[in-house]
């Protein structure tokens, strides 16, 4: 293998792979366009966004055309969120992104591996705020009957599109802050980075501020934001210092980036929790789009007496699922893994962080802004 990367280029390699399975993939959905297209393709990727696009719980691929379920509707059905179908195919995709990311970094000969970890913190939150932009869209098509994004355009801002959309923005404002930095207009690539990522969120920010005003269904709780971040940084703060005094082995590879890991995976459990248990209390509802919070959500109904599920609602332990495996990853990131593959180790702790924080943010805007 290393003979064909030294002949043709990491590069190249990687963009043959990728061409050959999308050919692949294309191919095998016409010449089966049922079994491939419709079945799979449809059934476990595509109809999902589309459902969740027009704020159905369910839609039917009924003879070619696309509609809601009902009684006489035929063909696959699928419903917003994902399945274990789904994540078998986006778990790969993801791997691939990374490998392409590396070979990426190798061309642009970035070393600082860890200034960029902190330099790209702002687009995972960027990444949950563009996605409740398509909540307020389908909130629009409530009120009013028209998306103001349409299909399929409103499929870059909904999961798992979305990873793709603010991968290709952060790519871009990574080449522009190496850019800027290898010819000195910074001290290092890391600030532009910053930089761009708050822009990017801030404008993403002032649109949900701006759509919570002008429409008469959505609301602005304060309180949800409040209680989501203050929350993660006193659960952070407890997990970081007990790990500190009593297991200070398991952040010696990690350092400060073990906290970031902690905070994001807490924001994402605390969202969570609020969504799913006391939504009620500011007039929303909100259900699980992950089989596992699903999964959680109904053991946790099942093992416990109805009245402690009364009192303590049945999501919080996902909370304590978030946490445990942020620990679990710093744990398993020790020194000897980033000696021997710094570059490979910052990104998939990236991918850690994003995978926490992207949804956790979204959870927590949505019941912010009403939406």
């Amino acid at each position: 293998m290393e003979e064909y990367v030294d002949r043709y280029g990491a590069g190249r390699i990687w963009l043959a792979v990728v061409g050959s399975l999308v050919a692949v993939i294309t191919l095998a959905a016409v010449v089966f366009p049922q079994r491939v297209a419709v079945e799979i393709l449809w059934h476990y990727y595509w109809g999902p966004v589309v459902a969740d696009a027009q704020n159905y719980s369910c839609i039917a691929w009924d003879g070619g055309a696309q509609v809601a379920c009902g009684p006489d509707t035929t063909g696959p059905e699928a419903s917003p969120g994902y399945t274990w179908q789904s994540y078998a195919g986006y778990v790969p995709t993801l791997v691939i992104m990374l490998i392409g990311i590396i070979v990426l970094l190798q061309r642009l000969e970035i070393d600082r591996y860890r200034a960029g970890f902190y330099g790209l913190f702002p687009f995972m939150l960027f990444g949950g705020a563009l996605r409740t932009v398509e909540d307020a869209n389908v909130r629009s098509l409530v009120e009013s009957g028209e998306m103001a994004i349409e299909l399929p355009w409103v499929a870059f801002l909904i999961s798992p599109f979305i990873y793709v959309t603010v991968f290709l923005i952060a790519l871009i404002a990574v080449v522009v802050s190496v850019w800027l930095d290898r010819n000195d207009y910074v001290s290092g690539y890391e600030y532009p980075l910053f930089g761009i990522g708050t822009a990017a969120l801030t404008v993403t920010l002032a649109y949900l501020v701006y759509f919570t005003a002008t429409h008469e269904t959505a609301n602005f709780y304060p309180m949800v934001s409040v209680i989501t971040l203050v929350g993660a940084t006193v659960v952070t703060a407890i997990t970081y210092e007990a790990i500190r005094r009593f297991a200070p082995h398991l952040n010696r590879g990690t350092g400060f980036m073990g906290a970031v890991i902690i905070w994001a995976h807490s924001v994402d459990g605390i969202a969570n929790v609020l969504g799913l248990d006391w939504a009620g209390l500011f007039g929303l509802s909100y259900e699980p789009k992950h089989p596992v919070n699903e999964w959680i959500v109904n053991t946790t109904g099942t093992v416990l007496p109805q009245s402690v599920v009364e009192v303590t609602g049945a999501a919080w332990p996902f909370l304590l699922v978030k946490v445990a495996a942020a620990v679990f990853i710093i744990w398993v990131f020790d020194e000897e893994i980033f000696e021997e593959s710094p570059r490979y180790a910052i990104l998939l702790l990236i991918t850690v962080v994003a995978v926490g924080l992207g949804p956790g943010t979204r959870d927590m805007l949505r019941a912010t802004f009403g939406i």
